[in-house]
């Protein structure tokens, strides 16, 4: 299914599609990016899996869990989170923390990257499936990420099944990563978001 983004329902679809464990091609608010329902021990559907038999099997890289609130992150990670980081989102900012030992997510890595999107659309989508989703840019495995819509459907429609359409994304700047362990800051990659260089220090 193809469906727009400005569509009156398109928050309600996707969220719906997701929550039954599909795996779904939806804006960010940096590139297009598959996603499917991170498993919790409440829920599991293995839409990691399903993405990476889509984007091929070289695909080992773990993808960014995408929440809907800052807070959220809190729920599953004990990491101490500097203020002047933690107010960036919503953003593209991703931040890869250690995961609680009791935490409720299903994760095969110790650590996880999450962001709070600056897309207001999507952040509706993540509050109304009521769990993180995945996130990783829209490529077969070691080519080059999709940028335009028609890219999208010609290589894609028929692997997922829903693809939400705002645009062609040509260019567009990827999230900032950085790591927080040990009480240490790190930039894994500089990307839309500008980091104080002050924040690195270890606190």
């Amino acid at each position: 299914m193809i469906i727009q983004k400005t569509d009156k329902n398109s928050v309600a679809l996707t969220a719906s599609c997701l929550k039954q464990g599909n795996v779904c091609i939806i804006p960010t608010d940096t590139v297009y990016g598959f996603s499917g329902v991170v498993d919790t021990k409440k829920r599991q559907f293995q839409t990691d899996s399903k993405i990476r038999s889509i984007k091929g099997r070289s695909e080992t890289k773990p993808f960014i869990y995408l929440i809907d609130e800052p807070e959220k992150i809190k729920l599953y990670s004990d990491a101490k989170i500097p203020d002047e980081i933690l107010n960036l989102w919503p953003g593209p900012l991703t931040i890869i923390v250690p995961i609680k030992p009791d935490s409720d997510l299903v994760s095969a890595f110790s650590t996880v990257a999450f962001r709070c999107p600056g897309d207001a659309w999507l952040r509706n989508v993540i509050k109304q499936v009521g769990a993180p989703i995945f996130s990783t840019s829209v490529n077969y495995s070691g080519q080059p990420v999709c940028e335009t819509e028609q890219d999208l459907i010609d290589n894609f429609e028929k692997s997922v099944d829903l693809v939400v359409c705002d645009g062609d994304k040509i260019g567009s700047v990827p999230s900032t990563i950085i790591s927080i362990s040990d009480n240490t800051i790190k930039v894994i990659r500089y990307g839309a978001v500008r980091i104080n260089p002050e924040i690195l220090i270890s606190k």
